[in-house]
């Protein structure tokens, strides 16, 4: 799965969590998840849970610390499935 198909799937993980659906269409890899998309920090342990269920992976504590923008998320999304493939 390439980085543009991660970010497909991971608007799909994100949406239930952004008030604002239309900021989505435009996220990047520079999105933040906090300042940009206005998701509070409590969600970002769901959004981590629907991550590791969307893509059959698991993220570890120090991984799941990184993941503060969209960038960052496609990296440790695209790390950890490539250690299950």
């Amino acid at each position: 799965m390439d980085r543009k198909a991660i970010l497909n799937e991971l608007k799909k993980v994100l949406a239930p969590y952004t008030e604002d659906k239309t900021i989505l269409e435009g996220i990047n890899e520079q999105t933040d998840l906090i300042k940009d998309l206005k998701i509070n920090s409590a969600n970002l342990v769901d959004i981590i849970i629907d991550a590791e269920s969307q893509y059959n992976i698991e993220i570890d504590f120090d991984a799941a610390e990184k993941m503060y923008n969209v960038g960052n998320c496609i990296d440790v999304i695209a790390e950890k499935m490539n250690r299950t493939a």
